[in-house]
């Protein structure tokens, strides 16, 4: 018996790493090499392509694919239907393979809104927030709030999801942030 859950309608090819707690529910499939890790949860219809690295608390909603060359770090939000590409110029009848596909990293904590795009070869930062419909052209600062087509830094966002005013300080949790060039850091 398994630490994890995977629902009979859903297929984890062979040579597959999944965490204790995870559940994958109706209609996914997780294709070789991909790894899950722990207390995550991936919703109806998602797809994990080969050698897709996911960290620890993730939570991906329905319809959400994770092509080849995405990685998530721990704790990172996909909502319904956001989208990830891993090829800036693809062509049917001209394949590059695996070896040509962009790297696009999303780290801790970050969310990406339903129907969101991360074009590929991107880094989204730390506790970022991307909003829904928003099309990720670019590098994403740490805590930035990013909306629009093409997105764009609109504002900043706590670990807790709040959004912070001018003073960087957040009214629901507490937290104090200052500006760095990469986005925001928590002040201890």
């Amino acid at each position: 018996m398994s630490d994890y859950f995977v629902h009979e309608t859903s297929i984890v090819d062979p040579e597959v790493s999944i965490g204790a707690g995870t559940k994958i529910w109706y209609f996914c499939h997780i294709q070789s090499g991909a790894v899950i890790g722990e207390n995550c949860s991936l919703g109806q219809n998602v797809n994990i392509s080969n050698n897709v690295r996911m960290g620890n608390g993730c939570k991906l909603q329905n319809n959400v694919s994770l092509y080849e060359g995405v990685e998530l770090e721990n704790d990172v939000f996909c909502g319904p239907s956001c989208v990830f590409t891993n090829d800036l110029t693809p062509r049917a009848k001209y394949p590059k393979g695996h070896a040509a596909y962009k790297k696009t990293l999303i780290r801790e904590g970050a969310s990406i809104g339903a129907n969101a795009t991360v074009v590929c070869g991107h880094t989204v930062g730390r506790w970022a927030m991307i909003g829904a419909g928003a099309v990720v052209t670019t590098d994403v600062p740490d805590h930035a709030l990013m909306l629009g087509v093409p997105a764009r830094l609109s504002g900043w966002s706590c670990e807790c999801g709040t959004l912070l005013g001018e003073e960087l300080r957040c009214p629901v949790c507490g937290r104090r942030y200052r500006k760095t060039e990469n986005g925001l850091i928590e002040e201890k």
